[in-house]
């Protein structure tokens, strides 16, 4: 199993570090530095800043919004990315949310597995550099009876074939991952759970294909807090506001993919409390309702030895990178955190 690190979103207040977080992770030999967006910092600009100023890190994207480029303007960007890293960009791709598709980039939220389905098809085809030409549901290029014609991508990537992961919660969507993408990218994932949230979704979509779950890669992001044992239920605790927020109010009442997840992995009344109180503006009290248990089980909290456990735990569940988000007030906070990541892989044996 390898480590990633997840920077996050630009712009959430520990902007001067990120880099230095970043190049601490490439020298300690993490496979992968992931970056986000949603409606502030744009991923792509994150990425080549980082590049620029790393040796032999992967960079990926986590997520790439799909509502926010055309498929074709996402083939140039990974293509341009591969290229100026030396063949270290990883494509990771995802259809936000309603608030976000419709609210901030005018997009309608719906059919989002055709879209992705399609959206992937054409990326792929595109970096193929064959003239591209796709007719769908959602694209169809050129635009027929128009002074367009088929056109292909002019820049070299530095490989043949960019991985391509998706985000993925529900069931439909990981089984579509599984059938479609190199990889997916997980979130809340509690390695108790995982087969039965995830892994035989994935598996099935694979098996749709034709293909194993060889070389698939399950690449879960997890918060990790390092600290003394006695000190858990303190740590988990910082992270109540975050798992709030995802639970309860990352989305609408009826569309919250986060609280479905949490619900099955059997917290369906605590999922509605917290959703009741984030939504009716309690954010305190939702933060409150959430389970230490879910924190706990979806976080890696605690000595190193601990967190060696648990990641035991997620690879034997079939995890296959492993990325931290390490909380800290400070950079040396991060800094030791992801010391602890790296020496907790070696300990577990999983180096």
């Amino acid at each position: 199993m390898q480590l990633g690190i997840n920077l996050g979103y630009w712009g959430a207040g520990m902007d001067a570090d990120n880099l230095a977080v970043a190049q601490e992770a490439d020298r300690l030999g993490y496979a992968v530095c992931w970056a986000a967006e949603a409606y502030g910092s744009d991923a792509a600009t994150v990425l080549s800043w980082v590049a620029a100023q790393t040796e032999r890190i992967d960079v990926g994207s986590a997520i790439f919004q799909i509502p926010a480029r055309q498929p074709a303007m996402t083939a140039m960007t990974a293509a341009t990315l591969d290229s100026l890293s030396g063949g270290r960009f990883r494509l990771g791709l995802g259809v936000s949310g309603p608030q976000v598709s419709e609210g901030w980039y005018g997009v309608k939220f719906d059919k989002p597995l055709a879209r992705t389905r399609e959206y992937v098809e054409i990326v792929r085809k595109a970096m193929t550099r064959e003239r591209l030409s796709y007719e769908g549901e959602h694209w169809t290029l050129p635009l027929p009876g128009g002074p367009g014609k088929p056109i292909k991508l002019t820049v070299h990537p530095e490989r043949e074939h960019i991985p391509l992961y998706v985000a993925a919660i529900g069931p439909k969507n990981l089984e579509q991952t599984g059938e479609i993408a190199d990889g997916a990218l997980l979130i809340f994932p509690s390695a108790e759970h995982l087969e039965d949230t995830a892994i035989k979704y994935l598996r099935a979509g694979r098996e749709k294909a034709g293909r194993t779950m060889e070389g698939f890669d399950v690449c879960p992001t997890l918060p990790l807090s390092v600290g003394a044992d006695k000190d858990v239920t303190a740590l988990a605790d910082m992270f109540r506001p975050y798992t709030a927020l995802y639970v309860g109010g990352m989305g609408s009442r009826k569309q919250n993919f986060y609280n479905q997840l949490a619900q099955r992995m059997g917290y369906e009344k605590e999922a509605a409390e917290i959703q009741d109180k984030y939504l009716s503006g309690d954010k305190e009290g939702a933060a409150a309702a959430v389970p230490h248990a879910l924190i706990d089980q979806t976080t890696l909290l605690g000595s190193v030895d601990r967190i060696a456990d648990r990641m035991e735990a997620y690879a034997a569940a079939g995890v296959t990178t492993l990325t931290l988000a390490p909380a800290g007030f400070t950079l040396d906070d991060r800094i030791a955190s992801l010391r602890a990541g790296s020496d907790a892989l070696e300990r577990a044996g999983l180096a």
